[in-house]
């Protein structure tokens, strides 16, 4: 992480957001004490969308039914 003073931002700001779109993160000092950082901004995900593969996935009729020899066994 590169740290730059205040003054330097304010004079190089074009370039420090040049650094930062390729990833670099970057704090600012005044008086040598940090007070700011600019990274790189990472879009939220996309929300999921209801219902998305409705038609697509089916189940079969008899899903829950077990077979009798392992219901058996579950059973007793």
């Amino acid at each position: 992480m590169k740290t730059i003073g205040l003054f330097q931002a304010k004079s190089h700001f074009s370039a420090i957001i040049c650094e930062v779109e390729s990833g670099e993160s970057i704090v600012v000092t005044k008086k040598g004490k940090p007070v700011a950082r600019i990274v790189p901004f990472v879009s939220p995900a996309k929300a999921r969308e209801f219902g998305f593969d409705q038609g697509r996935i089916w189940m079969a009729d008899d899903f829950n039914d077990l077979p009798p020899d392992i219901a058996a066994t579950f059973e007793g």
